[in-house]
């Protein structure tokens, strides 16, 4: 079955080459030049990944990537035209996968996007719901819903994929632009001093004591590692 792709751009040139150069790929493509619509259809169609300008008329991009984000854990890849270092930053921060600058090559656009679904790939049922430390800390990725010590927590999108990409392997150490790697996708060096930050908010979150973290470790020098095990 072939990826559907939402693209959400109000230049209708743009959106129609959009359109013509995923579909020569084999997507299949839904497509609106409105932000409140592209709530709706992410809602109701379920698309594969959301190609999202943020310069939208009707709903900030950045508002609809909120909601998105909050409803779904749809990938999405960003389109905008701010390039400044610190624009970048804020871009990844919303929790979004990846982000293009215009003006763009419709072809490199292609390729992200098909990069993009390649590290959202579904998980199997088996793998779907993780146990960790005797149930401690349990993550459920169908349903998008973490537990710890038996009460639920809302994570951010950053966050929960921080936690995702750690408890993938228990024990294991990932520095900072591993981490950037895994959750983006790339290595972006001006988002590693954003890392500790996320890292700090989500042991608010998971943490019984702040103090002396147990579950989420520094290891000073080398990144962080999720200290449960994997239960059987």
């Amino acid at each position: 079955m072939s990826a559907t792709v939402l693209v959400v751009e109000d230049e209708t040139k743009l959106r129609d080459l959009l359109r013509f150069y995923l579909e020569r790929e084999g997507m299949s493509v839904l497509s609106t030049g409105s932000g409140a619509e592209a709530i709706t259809l992410t809602r109701d169609a379920r698309p594969d990944v959301v190609l999202l300008d943020l310069g939208l008329p009707d709903v900030p991009g950045e508002d609809v990537a909120q909601e998105v984000c909050a409803m779904s854990d749809v990938p999405i890849l960003v389109i905008t035209a701010r390039d400044s270092e610190q624009d970048r930053i804020s871009v990844l921060e919303m929790g979004v996968d990846d982000y293009i600058t215009k003006p763009f090559s419709p072809r490199e656009l292609v390729l992200r996007t098909q990069a993009v679904l390649r590290r959202g790939g579904r998980l199997t049922p088996a793998e779907e719901r993780w146990s960790l430390g005797g149930g401690e800390l349990v993550i459920d990725h169908g349903r998008r819903e973490l537990s710890v010590r038996g009460k639920p927590v809302e994570l951010t999108p950053t966050e929960w994929k921080l936690l995702r990409v750690l408890a993938s392997s228990p024990g294991r150490v990932f520095s900072r632009l591993q981490l950037i790697n895994q959750v983006r996708g790339y290595e972006f060096d001006g988002y590693e001093r954003t890392v500790d930050s996320h890292v700090k908010n989500l042991r608010h979150k998971i943490e019984a004591d702040l103090a002396s973290p147990r579950i989420v470790e520094t290891v000073y020098g080398s990144g962080y590692r999720l200290r449960l095990s994997r239960d059987r």
